[in-house]
C-alpha cells in the first residue's frame, strides 16, 4: 500500500480548456424523444466547465487521505480515512456507473466515527483494470474483500454498494458471511429472470412489469456500452463536451429531481460535484474500461446466494416501488426495510446526511458503535 495524490498536468488542463471553448454543440432535435439532457443546460455546463478551477477542487480531493494498493493483478485507487477511536466499525463504500469515488466523499465525511474507505472499482478512475481476464461481480467482489482484510487488515466490516456494484455488495456479504459485520442497501436484490418469472404477489410482479415496459428506452445507454462499447468510448475520451452530456443525462434520468428540469439535478448534486466527476473521468481517460462491467459483468451462472448477515435497505426513489417481500427473502436477517423519503439511484450522494445518520444507527443496532 502506497500514498497517493492526484496532480493532473497543467498541459491536460489546458487541453481540456481548449477543447471545451471550441466546442461545436448543437440545439435540440425538434420532436426528440424526452431525456436527462437538453442544449440549452448541455451548453451552460460546458461554459462553466472551461472556467472550472480544478485545482481548488483537487485540493480538496487530495485532503482526503488515497492510496493505491495492488490486490491481485489490479491496482486498486481508495480513499482511507481511520476514526480516531481504534475500535471504530469500518465501511466500505462502492460506486456504480457513472459515477465515481468522488461522489460519495461528502456521505463519508459526515462518518468520522467510522474507518471509512472509499474504493474506486478496477477499470475507473485512479484504479487500473485487471491485467487478464474480465472484469466480474464475483472478480469484484473478491478484490474488495482482499482489500479490506489483507491490504487493510480489518477481520470485520460494514459494506454498501450501488448500482454496478449492488451485486458485488450483496456477493459480499454472502461468500464472506465471518467477515461481514453488516450490509448497508439502497440496490436491493434483484431476483434472476428464472426466479422472477415465479413471483406470485401482485406488487412483485407489477415492480418488474413496470421495469420491463421502460426496458427499451431507458436502458438504450446500457446496451450501447454493453455492444459497442469502443465505438462510444473514442468519442466520448475525444469530446469532453460529449463526456459530459453522456455523464449528466444519466446522473439526471436517475436522480430524485423533478422530470423534463435537467438543470434539477443541482439540487442534489452540485455542479461543482457534476463537474468533478466529469474532469476525472477526463484526466484518467477511462471512460472506455468503466463500461467494461456491462458486457464482462454478469457472470454468476444462478442467483446469488441469500445474505444471511444482518442487513438494512433503504430502498431509494428511483426504485419506490420494490417489494418488501423479495427483500425479506432474500436478506435473512433483515434488521431495517426502509423507503427513503428523498434520494434516488445515488442515495449517498444525493442525500448524505439522511445515509449518514441511518448508518450511524445501523451500526449502534449492531452494536458497533
Amino acid at each position: 500500500m502506497r500514498p497517493f495524490r492526484i496532480d493532473v498536468p497543467d498541459a491536460v488542463l489546458d487541453d481540456l480548456r481548449a477543447r471545451l471553448n471550441a466546442a461545436r454543440l448543437l440545439d435540440d432535435s425538434p420532436n426528440r424523444p424526452p431525456s436527462g439532457m437538453s442544449a440549452p443546460y448541455l451548453r451552460d455546463l460546458v461554459q462553466s466547465w472551461a472556467a472550472f478551477d480544478w485545482r481548488e477542487r483537487e485540493a480538496w480531493l487530495n485532503g482526503h487521505p488515497q492510496f493505491l494498493a495492488d490486490v491481485g493483478d489490479a491496482t486498486v485507487h481508495f480513499v482511507h480515512r481511520r476514526a480516531r477511536q481504534g475500535d471504530a466499525p469500518a465501511l466500505l463504500i462502492m460506486h456504480g456507473w457513472p459515477h465515481l469515488f468522488t461522489l460519495q466523499l461528502d456521505y463519508a465525511d459526515l462518518l468520522p466515527d467510522f474507518h471509512v474507505v472509499v474504493v474506486s472499482l478496477p477499470g475507473f478512475a485512479y484504479s487500473t483494470p485487471y491485467a487478464t481476464g474480465r472484469i466480474t461481480e464475483s472478480r469484484l467482489a473478491e478484490t474488495m474483500h482482499r482489500l479490506m482484510t489483507e491490504v487493510l487488515g480489518y477481520e470485520r466490516y460494514l459494506t454498501y454498494g450501488e448500482d454496478v456494484s449492488a451485486n458485488v455488495n450483496d456477493l459480499i456479504a454472502a461468500r464472506y458471511p465471518h467477515a461481514v459485520a453488516g450490509i448497508i442497501v439502497t440496490h436491493a436484490h434483484f431476483p434472476t429472470p428464472e426466479e422472477r418469472r415465479a413471483l406470485v404477489l401482485p406488487d412483485e410482479r407489477a415492480f418488474f412489469d413496470r421495469l420491463a415496459a421502460t426496458h427499451h428506452t431507458d436502458g438504450a445507454y446500457g446496451h450501447v456500452q454493453a455492444t459497442r462499447p469502443d465505438t462510444l468510448a473514442v468519442a466520448l475520451n475525444d469530446s469532453p463536451s460529449g463526456l459530459i452530456a453522456w455523464l449528466v443525462e444519466k446522473l439526471v434520468e436517475w436522480s430524485d429531481t423533478p422530470p423534463g428540469e435537467p438543470s434539477a439535478i443541482e439540487r442534489r448534486i452540485s455542479r461543482e460535484r457534476l463537474l468533478t466527476e466529469a474532469t476525472v473521468y477526463w484526466v484518467t481517460q477511462t471512460v472506455a474500461s468503466s463500461f467494461r462491467p456491462y458486457y464482462e459483468g454478469a457472470d454468476t451462472p444462478g442467483p446469488i446466494p441469500p445474505v444471511t448477515v444482518p442487513a438494512a435497505v433503504f430502498i431509494q426513489r428511483h426504485e419506490g416501488d420494490y417489494p418488501e417481500s423479495i427483500a425479506r427473502s432474500y436478506y435473512r436477517d433483515l434488521r431495517t426495510f426502509e423507503r427513503l423519503e428523498a434520494g434516488g439511484h445515488f442515495a449517498v450522494g444525493e442525500v448524505p446526511d439522511a445515509m449518514a445518520e441511518r448508518t450511524r444507527r445501523f451500526a449502534r443496532e449492531l452494536g458497533l458503535l
